[in-house]
């Protein structure tokens, strides 16, 4: 094999160990190198001597990839240069898959790398550069899995989040045979509620307004979710907090791992609530016991929940995944319609005069009973039969 590709093949070597001497040994005093015009981060284009190309290509592509370069083939030039084709492979900071082609043409001088010419697939680099969504949504055969996804912030609650939150609520809104929808968090935690580098990141003078911004599109994601027919399950792990208890809230059935801590947490930043908690709590623990969680930053347990009332059931955190899903699946599996029906009616029932509730009430059973799944319902029980509702 020439030994011109024994000395490409340690250039590789040491990209891969991150081996800075054996670079320095490598390369040419006078060194230059040039990156595929195009790529993320300021990467591409002219590199001139060594430290340039350490510092500007490869440290930048260590800090925003998880990328190593795999070579294939080596041909050899007349020239005396050398070509490379290969992929790089791995994945940018956000979790987007990294795979691209590439072809490098490498000159020699004194034993020594000379000049390095990169070019590859720059689309895939910014695919891969991308942040992952804060929010995702996976709809299929009509259940949805709405998941915070932050993980290495706990899923705290910023800007995007909210943006991404009211995108999701938005298109949960518009989906055509939604039956059930999961709202849980990637990682540890469900959400620790706000995210404290926003507040501490934003001047006295900015936040009020980025404020009203921010939880303006968390109420409105509230408020479609909370009007969708098809029921939700939350499912809690981890912290739960602050505003982000937001998201229990428009849930009716809600699961918690024994593992779940609950806290509100605004006292402590001198900030009132968000997330509807003033309206919500009282009515699902009582009006003493959400005062006491919100002057005394009570933290308490997924027990503690449940006997609260903030929490429908709680079971072994190694199991909260598969006890979630048998929920939604199951209601999954009821009659939509009127799902959404019950939702509205015990949702408005806390404003609403007895006469009024009534009246709405007749009304709901009128208009459902022109459903499908109440005819199949019907025809089901008289059949002494499971019914097959289809959520139309």
């Amino acid at each position: 094999m020439p030994q011109n590709a024994d000395i490409a093949r340690a250039l590789y070597a040491a990209l891969a160990a991150g081996d800075r001497e054996a670079l320095a040994a490598l390369l040419h005093p006078a060194f230059q190198g040039h990156a595929a015009e195009g790529m993320p981060f300021g990467i591409g284009g002219p590199h001139d001597g060594p430290e340039a190309m350490r510092r500007n290509v490869w440290g930048r592509i260590a800090r925003n990839f998880e990328a190593r370069v795999e070579p294939e083939h080596f041909i050899q030039l007349e020239n005396g240069r050398l070509l490379v084709t290969g992929r790089y492979r791995g994945q940018g900071q956000g979790g987007a898959e990294l795979d691209a082609a590439f072809i490098h043409v490498i000159g020699f001088a004194d034993g020594q790398i000379a000049s390095l010419d990169q070019h590859t697939d720059t689309h895939r680099w910014h695919q891969a550069a991308a942040p992952a969504p804060t929010v995702t949504l996976d709809i299929a055969e009509g259940i949805a899995v709405l998941r915070l996804n932050r993980p290495a912030k706990g899923n705290a609650i910023n800007e995007q989040v909210t943006v991404d939150l009211l995108d999701a609520a938005n298109r949960l809104a518009e989906a055509p045979g939604l039956r059930a929808v999961l709202i849980t968090g990637n990682g540890p935690h469900f959400t620790l509620g706000g995210d404290l580098d926003f507040f501490a990141g934003t001047s006295a003078e900015e936040l009020p307004n980025r404020l009203r911004r921010m939880i303006d599109r968390y109420h409105l994601a509230m408020e479609r979710l909370m009007a969708l027919d098809a029921p939700i399950v939350a499912a809690i792990r981890g912290g739960a907090g602050g505003g982000g208890l937001g998201l229990l809230y428009v849930a009716d059935i809600t699961i918690a791992s024994d593992t779940a801590q609950f806290v509100l947490g605004y006292g402590r930043l001198g900030l009132t609530s968000d997330g509807g908690s003033t309206w919500f709590l009282p009515r699902l623990v009582g009006m003493q016991r959400a005062r006491e969680l919100f002057l005394l930053n009570t933290r308490f347990g997924a027990d503690e929940a449940l006997a609260f009332g903030l929490v429908t059931r709680v079971c072994p955190d190694a199991a909260l995944e598969a006890e979630a899903a048998a929920m939604v699946s199951r209601l999954a599996a009821g009659p939509t319609r009127a799902f959404g029906g019950i939702r509205r009616l015990l949702r408005q029932s806390f404003e609403t005069g007895l006469p009024d509730q009534l009246r709405a009430e007749v009304d709901t059973i009128v208009e459902v009973s022109r459903t499908a799944d109440a005819r199949e319902g019907i025809a089901a029980f008289a059949a002494k039969r499971s019914p097959g509702f289809r959520g139309t």
